[in-house]
Formats: structure tokens, sequence, C-alpha cells
């Protein structure tokens, strides 16, 4: 399918938990073509491996189903096609929900594409190497899955279902909007004229409401208004590849040049040379123009070929981690805060033991910046935060009760303990070949 008009695309989700009801919003008045929602970090693919472990039934992002409930009824009826990764460890499954979901709203005809084969946790073994410079069998934890970002070539295979909804698992950012792209304007792969420039929109769009406002906002500096009902953004494409980066009438947040600019730069190490699987992407020839109330132009946007390889995210088991805290008031209280920490300190290695690293922070003092720079005013309101990641939950639990024995053990006037223990993850990246990733789609209707 070629067309020169121009196309309407939309970011539905930032990340995993983000907003729901600007996404309705601009499902049901944005007159898009797509609506995009982006869902995957690596942490979430992390524990999407492990939920799939626990349960072959799930593994995909648990708003999916909230989500599809309530937006459903209004792309289908608008035409509006749904692409998103919120299938993460567990593309079929969350396919296979989504048609469950569409059945019980009454969409009937309802079609679903599930694209598979990012999942090459088979094709790594101990001795591929990891970019943090060891391999996995050195990282010393226990391996849980890898996952290869795909790209828009992988997405175009769902896409040529004519489904209505295409779910994958791990795929670049922006390829979920360069995908789309391509399709409607029938750019080849090979393009780099064209998806360079489509690459700049999806990198614009793909968090969200970052680019209406929502992480530009600093109140005193940055104003914006009517961030608790941010509108989600969406962006009017040409067939050059120039677009409108926008968000719907009467909806909060902004729009404007210096937000575009932040955006552009976000995550991005190399302006000129920005790697995804579809393009080596040159930020740096952008042009952002003011194009009238919460609407700005981009432009300019270059590209040269693609790397040779794809980025790969390993998962590893990062056992549980722990986290306690006592507050402390008052005059000398960052003192004792100070003193809590190091008996904690003490007693997890000395009476339990314990080899893991105890973390500590004093929140309202050097929680954020811990030794960037010195704190020498006396906070007369500080919270211990103890942190520690074991090997075992009864070796975690260690540190709760360290943590909440200082409510009577000492120092003085400690109360607000609260403890948790929770499972964790960690990940680090590799590189794969191409051609030991095979893309698979499947296609399921309701």
């Amino acid at each position: 399918m070629t067309s020169a008009r121009d196309f309407r695309i939309g970011c539905g989700a930032g990340f995993s938990s983000d907003r729901l009801d600007p996404a309705v919003d601009l499902a049901r008045r944005g007159r898009l073509d797509v609506l995009v929602f982006e869902c995957i970090g690596e942490r979430t693919l992390a524990f999407g491996h492990r939920d799939m472990r626990a349960d072959p039934s799930r593994g995909y992002n648990p708003l999916l189903e909230r989500r599809m409930r309530a937006i459903l009824p209004l792309t289908h009826a608008a035409g509006t096609r749904v692409v998103t990764n919120m299938g993460v460890a567990n593309p079929r499954a969350a396919a296979e929900r989504t048609v469950e979901i569409a059945r019980e709203l009454g969409l009937d005809g309802l079609v679903v594409a599930a694209l598979l084969g990012d999942d090459v946790s088979e094709a790594l073994g101990p001795d591929t190497p990891l970019w943090e410079g060891m391999t996995i069998g050195e990282a010393g934890r226990p391996y849980i899955g890898a996952n290869a970002y795909l790209g828009a070539d992988e997405i175009l295979l769902a896409l040529e279902t004519n489904a209505d909804v295409v779910i994958t698992g791990r795929v670049a950012d922006p390829s979920l909007f360069v995908a789309p792209l391509r399709r409607h304007f029938g750019w080849d792969g090979d393009d780099w004229d064209h998806l360079g420039p489509a690459t700049a929109v999806g990198h614009l769009l793909e968090c969200a409401s970052q680019v209406t406002g929502g992480y530009f906002a600093d109140p005193g500096y940055k104003p914006v208004d009517g961030l608790a009902y941010v509108g989600f953004p969406y962006a009017e494409v040409r067939a050059d590849g120039s677009a409108c980066i926008t968000k719907l009438d009467d909806t909060g947040g902004l729009v404007d040049e210096r937000i575009v600019k932040e955006q552009l730069l976000y995550e991005v190490h190399d302006p000129e040379r920005y790697l995804t699987p579809d393009v080596t992407a040159d930020f740096s020839t952008v042009s952002v123009v003011a194009a009238g109330r919460d609407r700005v132009r981009v432009d300019g946007a270059g590209g040269t070929p693609r790397p040779e390889h794809l980025k790969v995210t390993v998962a590893f088991d990062g056992g549980w981690l722990a986290e306690a805290g006592v507050s402390y008031a008052g005059a000398g209280a960052q003192d004792r805060a100070r003193m809590a920490g190091d008996i904690v300190m003490e007693r997890m290695r000395r009476v339990h033991g314990t080899n893991a690293p105890v973390r500590v922070d004093l929140v309202g003092v050097d929680s954020l910046h811990a030794t960037a720079r010195d704190y020498p005013t006396d906070t007369r309101d500080v919270r211990v935060r103890c942190a520690m990641r074991g090997s075992s939950r009864d070796e975690a639990e260690l540190l709760l009760w360290e943590v909440e024995s200082l409510l009577c053990c000492g120092p003085s006037a400690g109360g607000g303990y609260r403890g948790t223990v929770t499972p964790s993850v960690m990940t680090c990246s590799a590189s794969i070949e191409r051609d030991s990733v095979a893309p698979q789609v499947e296609v399921f209707e309701a």
C-alpha cells in the first residue's frame, strides 16, 4: 500500500504503566490512522520472562486487558489500527487474550497479529559476550532469557496481514512508528533519506507526554499548565518524512520548540549516529519550527545504512531486593539517621555474616546525589533508607529485621518503619547477527 496522503499517528503509552485516559481521548477524537502503545523497558522485559516462567499464560503487560477493553471499541469503530509491544515476553498470549476481549465486547471479525521471534534465549550461551565486558556465564546471576530488538522490517510482516491490532515483543521503540509510516508511504527498507526522518518522528512520540510537556515542566522555570490532564501526542506526517508534532485541543500540557528539542536529544548518546535496527539516524540536521499553538514542525533528519547487528537485552535473576526505612525529626536528626545506617551495616556484616553490600541513603540529605556533594546543613526531617540485594528471601528479610529493631535499640526518636522484600531482575546488553533471528507472525480472529 502506498499513499501520498498525510498520515496521522499517535502515542497511547510511553512506558508500561502510563495513564490510560489520554489514550482513550486520542482513540476517540484523534482521527488517527495508527495508535501506538510503547510499553517495554529492559526491566519490564526481564520481569515478563519471570512472570511467564511462573505462568505460561502470562508474561505480557499487566495493563493490556484494561487498555484493550477501553480502546478497542473506539479504534475498531474509527478504523484506527493499534500497534503495540505490550506482548513483552509473551506476544502470543497477549494476542490470544486480546481476541478473547474482542469477543466479549462483541467486536466480531477483529483480527490480531502477533509478531514472534525476538526471543533469542536459546541462541545465546554462557560464552556469549556482553557489552559490560563479561560473558553471560561470568555475570554471576541465573540467566532468565534474551530478546533481540527487532525493527520495522519485522513489524511490517504483521502489518501486511491487515490486522486491526499488531502485538509485538521486544522491538526498537521508534520502529513501532517507522513500520506503519513505511507501509503507508511505500518507503523501502534501504530508503535512508526517509527512514531517518521517520525515526525522528518515532523517537519524539515514543515517550508520550514527555513531548507534550510532562518531563519538561519545572515550576518557576518552565511552566506547563494542566499536567493532571496532559494530552498525549500525535504527528501529522507527510510523504517527504516531515511532520507536525501536536496534541488534541482542550487537553493539558504544551507542545513548543523547546520541548521538542529536549525530547529529540532524550536518551541519544550521539545525535549524528542514533543506532536503530532500521537506520543510523542523524538528528544533528533537524529543523524544529513552531507552526501554531501546540504545533511544531520537524524536518531534516538524515539517515545512513543501519547497523549490521541487532542489540539484545539479556535478563538475569537479580535475587531478592530488601528495602526498609525509619524516619527521624528535630534537632540532630541527620546525625541520628546516619548512626542508624551505620548500625544496620555493621550488624548485617558482623552479626549475620552477610557479604551482600548494604546501601544506606539519608532521604532529605543525600538520597539522590549520594557522595557527589556535601550537605553541611542540619536537616531536621530525615529518613534513613537501607537496601540490599539478597541471594535468598531469608537473607533479604534480615535487613528488614535489623532496620525495624532500630525503633527500640536506638538511636532515639525513630518512627514510621516500613519494609518490603520483592523479587528483582538485572539486565545487560549483547549483539546478535541479524540472520540468527527468525521472525514469525501468527494471526488470530475474534
